[in-house]
This record gives structure tokens, sequence and C-alpha cells, in this order.
């Protein structure tokens, strides 16, 4: 028997490859399909089942791509409906993969089609449990995400309730718990940075298991916030079908010059996506040009800010790291990149063509300027990190929600930027400048080398912690 799991952290995701006698599943995999299809090569396996535990909102499954690779059956739980040929699982239904089985539990609550997969050894002795987005560790799934008119968030969490109270919490404690995410995920609110348990620690240590129904569904509707705007466009592609990964690769893997790339910007919407490190864009890069960089969670923030799936995207990556953007591009539906800058900036300013640039300062420059008078500053990190220490008499301004706030700035101000590290903020900073902001100061190192200085911070504990871990 093989269980093995492949967490992909810039997407706090996690896929899962079981293997038994020469046959294999996958669960909940990534866009790219070659990972699984090589490991089932390793092990001298076929792939034989694809199971899906929900349709995921914040990543495209791989599930169309590798089932015409592999011929393999795309399995989803009761209650889902697809376009494309799959196998509507009942509960509590069995699959054999060689020796092993796994059995269907239908665990509505974060969505109505929610499933997890208890895999049986062949003794049918319980093993592990893939919980997808129901049951993580430390925490449970949001229960907002499918809401219909004839259901509310405290329906759905109500369900998660009583699906982890009558399918899971009565299973043995040695079994292992695998979840579709980790710490990072928008998918829940307080999840650990380990990626598996035992379910007996976690019905010790997971304030689910902890609480009443009504307390249960106080807790889950509580803080929520709003889930980024790509989830419902990628719970629809992996519904409905999208094209194929190699098809997108290869577009998105032209070399363009400057010339091609010039014209492209002022023929179609295209824009500029620089994925370089957060002072290499800070000292040059072209006007207009939004930065993400590859070295974070590039691909959720891509989703949470970009809103046009469709909008053709032009690249300015390091050298040798063109495929891995796009691919990363593509967990989250992002299809249409049309190639990349060939040779980079250099390229770009040998034909003439114009730089910019975003001034960033120290942190021990910008706590002596604050020591001389009062700033305009904003914080763009999550409201949970704002409230658990910030700088006094500034407002939360939280990346996520910049197109509610940037228009409430004064393009004749001047304003200090920070995040946590100095990631965020230069995206911040690439956005309002793209909206024309151009006084616009970036403190490297953010909150992290502020708090190292003498700036004078406020610090107290959030209540939504407070409640999980009383």
């Amino acid at each position: 028997m093989v269980v093995e799991q492949l967490y992909t952290s810039c997407l706090a995701q996690g896929a899962y490859f079981i293997q038994s006698e020469g046959e294999a599943a996958v669960i909940d995999p990534l866009r790219e399909y070659k990972p699984y299809i090589e490991l089932a090569a390793q092990n001298k396996a076929k792939i034989k089942y694809i199971f899906e535990t929900h349709f995921h909102a914040d990543f495209v499954s791989g599930h169309l791509d590798l089932a015409k690779k592999t011929g393999a059956e795309i399995v989803f739980g009761p209650n889902a409906q697809t376009n494309f040929n799959s196998t509507i699982a009942k509960d509590n239904q069995e699959f054999k993969i060689g020796k092993l089985t796994l059995q269907v539990l239908h665990t509505p609550g974060h969505t109505l089609e929610s499933t997890t997969y208890l895999l049986l050894d062949e003794n049918k002795k319980p093993h592990c449990l893939f919980t997808g987005d129901t049951l993580f560790i430390g925490d449970v799934g949001r229960p907002d995400l499918a809401i219909k008119s004839d259901l509310t968030q405290e329906d759905l969490a109500g369900m998660l309730y009583d699906s982890l109270h009558t399918k899971i919490i009565n299973l043995p404690d040695d079994v292992i718990v695998y979840p579709a995410h980790g710490a990072g995920s928008a998918c829940g609110k307080n999840m650990s940075k380990e990626t598996y348990d035992t379910l007996g620690n976690q019905k010790k240590t997971n304030y689910a298991f902890k609480l009443s129904r009504k307390e249960f569904v106080k807790e889950l509707t509580t803080g929520i916030l709003p889930a980024p705007q790509y989830f419902a466009k990628n719970a629809q592609l992996n519904k409905s079908g999208y094209d194929s990964y190699d098809v997108v690769a290869e577009k998105g893997t032209k070399s363009l010059s400057p010339t091609e790339v010039y014209n492209l910007l002022s023929s179609t919407n295209a824009i500029i996506l620089d994925v370089r490190k957060p002072g290499e864009f800070a000292k040059e890069h072209i006007p207009g040009s939004i930065f993400i960089g590859i070295d974070g969670q590039f691909a959720p923030w891509v989703g949470a800010l970009i809103t046009d799936l469709k909008q053709p995207i032009i690249l300015v990556v390091p050298a040798g790291r063109e495929k891995e953007a796009v691919t990363r591009l593509s967990r989250v539906g992002y299809d249409n990149c049309v190639g990349f800058l060939n040779g980079g900036l250099e390229s770009w300013k040998k034909e003439g063509n114009q730089t910019a640039s975003i001034t960033s300062i120290s942190a021990s420059e910008f706590a002596e300027k604050l020591s001389t008078g009062t700033l305009n500053i904003l914080d763009v990190r999550k409201p949970g990190e704002y409230d658990a220490s910030h700088l006094c008499e500034v407002e939360s301004m939280p990346l996520d929600f910049i197109k509610n706030w940037e228009s409430n700035l004064s393009k004749e101000k001047e304003y200090h930027i920070h995040c946590a590290g100095g990631y965020r903020s230069m995206i911040a900073a690439s956005l309002l400048k793209r909206q024309g902001y151009s006084k616009l100061v970036d403190i490297a190192g953010g909150y992290n080398a502020i708090q190292k200085t003498d700036a004078k911070t406020t610090e107290f504990v959030c209540p939504s912690t407070l409640s999980k871990n009383s």
C-alpha cells in the first residue's frame, strides 16, 4: 500500500496518490497532470480513479486532463453535477484499488456535494480519511461558498456540524486525517501549519468537535472574510470544463520581443505581470506593470486581484521560470497568458522603451521619518494580522480589498505602505501606481522589520483567536 501526500505550499493544497497491486487513484489533483502519471509509472501502476472531494473554488483541478491521458474514471460525491463524463457516487459506495477499498462518505456543509473518502486496508480496517474541505487540521471549511436562494450560511454550517458528528467523529482515533488545505488557504479561518494528523488528536484539539451545534454555527459564521473573486469562477470551471493544460502551457511560454509586447499593449487590453523580486520591481519596471512575485503566494494573489480570467497576460519573469509561472497561473484558471518578454527588462531598455520605479526605504528610515512628523500609512496586511499588532492611529487597509478603499486616497498625498515582510506592500504599490497614485513609498521588510525599530505599536489578542483556544 502506498499513500502519498503531494503538498503544494504556494496554494496550501494537498493532493493524494494511492496505490495497491498495480492500481492507483489520485485525489484532488492540481491542473498539471504529469506528476501523477510519473508517480504511477514509478510505482508500476495504472491510474484507475480520480476522486474529487468537491468542486474546488480556490484552484482548477486536473481531473479532466488526467482522465483523458490515463482513461481513469472521474468520481464525485452525491449531489454533484458535471458537464462531462463522471461517476456521481452514492453515500457509502465502495471503490476497489488493488487490495484497498475507498468508501464514500457524503459530508455536506462546506458545499452540498462535499465528500470525504475513507481508505480501508486489505483487512477492511480504516486507515486514513481524505477530508477535502470538510475537516482541516485545527479547523473546518467555510460555509458560505455554496449559498443558494433557499440556503443560508447558517444552514450550511448546520449541515457541516451534522456531517462531522454523524460521519466522522465515531471513526477510530488512529485514522489519519488528510485534508485538502493547510495554513494560508482562504477556505477556512484558522488552519494549522500541519498538513495531516490523527483523528484522535483532532477530536481533542479541534474546536469543531468541542462545541454544541448552536455554538458551532455561531463560531463558523462569525468573522468570515469575503471569498476571493476568483473562487466562484474556478468552481464553475471545475464543473463545466476548461482548455487542455498542454495548449495553455504552449501559448503561455511563447517568447515575445519588446516590439511584440509593445504592440500587444497598444492593440489589446493585455497587462504586464511582473513576477520578479519586490526589490527588483521597485528599482525598475515597465510602466503600468502589476507586481505579484513568483516567490510567494503567487496564484492566490493573482486570483484575488486580477478580476478577468480571460484578460491577456504578458509575463516579465526570471529566466528559466517561464513555464513555472504559466503553470501556477493555470492552477487558478488564468489560461490566457500570451507569452513572456524575451530578455526581460534589459531587452526592453535596449529598444529605447521607458521604465518606472517605486521608492523603497528601510524600516529604520521609516521609523526616523515617523518620529519627526505625521505620515500617511497604509497597513495592507490581513485583518487578523492587524488586530494582533499594528502602528498606533493607523487604519487597516487589507490588500485583499484594495478595490474598496483605493478611491478614498488622494493622489496629492504621499503614502507609506507596509505589509508583514514586503511582498504584499509592493503588490499594493504597483496597483496604486497603475491607477495614477505617484507619491508612494514602500517599506522594505514590512512590519516585521518595523517592530525591530523604535516605531510605536499597540498589541492585543484578536477575540476570534481567544474563542478557539479557550
